[in-house]
C-alpha cells in the first residue's frame, strides 16, 4: 500500500499527463503546505509526468500539441515548488551549457534535463536544437560554463558530439569543461569511446551525474 507522499507523487505525475494544469498547481499548493520535499515532488511527481508523456509521444499516442499541454501543466507546478527548493546558503551556482547537436530537433529529452538542473540550482544557458560544435564550444567559453551537456536521439549525428570534444581539445581548454552526453542511442560505452566525461540515461540520472562531477554531494 502507497503512502500519503507516494499518492501525491502519482496524482502530480497523472495531473500532468492530464493536461489539467489547475489540477497540477492545487497538488503542488498542496505538497507545499504538507512540507514535502520540493525536489522530490519535482523528480517523482512532474518530471515523471513528463517523462511519461514522451513516451506516450514516441507511441504516436500524444502528438505535439498534447505535449505542450502537459508542458504547460508541469512549469505551472514548477513555478510554485521551484521557490521551495532547499539550496544551501553562498551556494555556487554552476554554469550548464545544453543543446542538441546539429542536425537534430528532438528535444524532449534534452528539455526534461535542463528542467531537473534548473530545479536543482544550476544556470542552464540552452542553446536549443541543431547546434553546430563550434557554438557549444564558444558559448562554454563565453560563458564561463562548468558543464557541457550535449544530446541527440538520432545515429547520425551521434559524431557531432565527439566533434565537440575534439574542438575543446584544439582549443587547449578540454580541462576547463566537464562533457556528458544522453539521448535514445547514446551510451556508456560511445561515452568513454569519444572521451566524455560521463553518460546519462534520463533527466534525474544526468543530475546526479553533474553533481558528481562538479564534486557536490548527489
Amino acid at each position: 500500500m502507497s503512502n500519503p507522499t507516494e499518492t501525491l507523487f502519482r496524482a502530480l505525475s497523472d495531473a500532468v499527463v492530464g493536461m489539467d494544469e489547475e489540477r497540477t498547481r492545487q497538488l503542488s499548493i498542496q505538497a507545499v503546505d504538507q512540507g514535502v520535499d520540493a525536489l522530490s515532488a519535482i523528480e517523482h511527481g512532474l518530471v515523471e509526468g513528463m517523462n511519461r508523456a514522451g513516451k506516450l509521444f514516441e507511441t504516436e499516442e500524444y502528438f505535439i500539441p498534447e505535449l505542450l499541454l502537459c508542458s504547460d501543466a508541469m512549469y505551472a507546478g514548477l513555478d510554485i515548488l521551484r521557490p521551495h527548493l532547499k539550496h544551501e546558503e553562498n551556494q555556487i551556482r554552476h554554469k550548464i551549457v545544453i543543446g542538441v547537436v546539429e542536425g537534430d530537433t528532438h528535444d524532449i529529452g534534452k528539455n526534461l534535463v535542463k528542467i531537473m538542473l534548473e530545479a536543482s540550482g544550476f544556470d542552464i544557458v540552452d542553446l536549443g536544437r541543431d547546434i553546430p560544435p563550434q557554438r557549444f564550444v564558444d558559448e562554454a567559453i563565453q560563458s564561463k560554463a562548468s558543464v557541457i551537456a550535449l544530446s541527440t536521439l538520432m545515429t547520425t549525428t551521434m559524431d557531432g558530439m565527439a566533434e565537440v570534444i575534439q574542438l575543446l581539445n584544439k582549443a587547449n581548454v578540454r580541462g576547463q569543461f566537464k562533457v556528458i552526453v544522453g539521448g535514445g542511442p547514446i551510451s556508456q560505452a560511445f561515452a568513454n569511446r569519444i572521451g566524455a566525461d560521463g553518460y546519462a540515461a534520463g533527466a534525474p540520472a544526468a543530475v546526479k551525474l553533474v553533481k558528481q562531477l562538479i564534486g557536490e554531494a548527489a
